[in-house]
């Protein structure tokens, strides 16, 4: 089922205060870009841009670990400059209608798929010197239709050159509220891609907006990885080691003087001894452990 362009204005303009609300994203912590319907985009001058790009998505029974919902597999690329973004690019708008533009486009990243008008989205103005109206389109399918799309892909030109490869998008938060869509989110993305991902999720009904709102607030919060607990237990032995070592300097001082070695200078220099042996242990189970307690919190989930 495409997706339904209830946001798009097409024929004659209708008259002031007939035109409902155009939607926002709402999202605290995304700047909002201002959207416009598309045929107030067709009606800017030719000092503009228009970009075009798409989401293609499917509906996901599957479940990951048994136990957490996927929802819906969504494409994104990973490109040539490390940035992820949606397929699709630059259409010259001398030439080409929205949709021929974008057609050719996908043709180059994914090989096998055509949009049309009524898979468009929304139009929104970017940030930024440059003139550019963005245009978003969205494609429901099957999950063998876009695993196909997935796998002609890689055989289409721009793989390995522009296009580094598909990924799908966690749609989900475990219980960690970091693994899944919030980390992300934590990625870098190119222009608008972030913001339209976050819009289509909303408008679309695939994720609730306040699930939205609380994986970008977590990508806001600093995280601590389990090796850092580790790297405090490295320094707290490495401590350890330095009074060992002033100790045993004290120990050959006294030794140089004959009487003046005591039962309790080498006590304290065993105790020393068995600190450090204790910390280092401590620091090694640590240090093993951390990999197995990253995959225990892969396997929880936030309901």
């Amino acid at each position: 089922m495409a997706a339904v362009g209830t946001i798009a204005a097409m024929g004659p303009l209708p008259a002031m205060g007939t035109l409902p609300p155009l939607p926002t994203l709402g999202v605290p912590g995304v700047p909002e870009l201002k959207p416009l319907t598309r045929y107030e985009a067709m009606r800017l001058g030719p000092g503009w841009s228009h970009s075009c790009h798409a989401m293609l998505y499917a509906p996901n029974p599957g479940m990951l670990f048994g136990r957490i919902p996927l929802r819906y597999a969504v494409l994104m690329q990973m490109r040539f400059d490390g940035l992820l973004g949606f397929p699709g690019g630059f259409v010259d708008r001398r030439y080409w209608s929205l949709e021929d533009g974008l057609n050719r486009v996908l043709g180059l990243g994914l090989g096998c798929v055509r949009l049309t008008e009524a898979d468009y989205l929304c139009s929104h103005l970017t940030e930024g010197p440059h003139r550019v109206v963005a245009h978003f389109y969205a494609r429901q399918l099957t999950l063998e239709e876009l695993h196909t799309i997935e796998i002609s892909a890689v055989h289409s030109r721009d793989h390995g050159m522009e296009v580094m490869g598909m990924v799908r998008v966690p749609l989900y938060t475990q219980k960690d509220r970091m693994g899944g869509l919030p980390n992300f989110l934590a990625n870098s993305f190119v222009g608008t891609a972030k913001f339209q991902l976050l819009f289509a999720l909303k408008i679309l009904n695939m994720v609730p907006e306040e699930k939205l709102a609380e994986a970008v607030a977590a990508t806001q919060r600093p995280k601590k990885s389990p090796l850092d607990h580790a790297g405090g237990a490295a320094g707290h032995h490495h401590k350890a080691g330095n009074e060992l070592a002033k100790a045993g300097n004290e120990l050959g001082e006294r030794a140089e003087h004959p009487g003046m070695v005591h039962a309790g200078a080498e006590q304290q220099l065993v105790g020393l001894e068995g600190q450090v042996l204790a910390e280092q242990l401590v620091g090694a189970e640590l240090e093993q452990g951390a990999d197995a307690l990253v995959e225990h919190a892969v396997a929880d989930v936030m309901e």
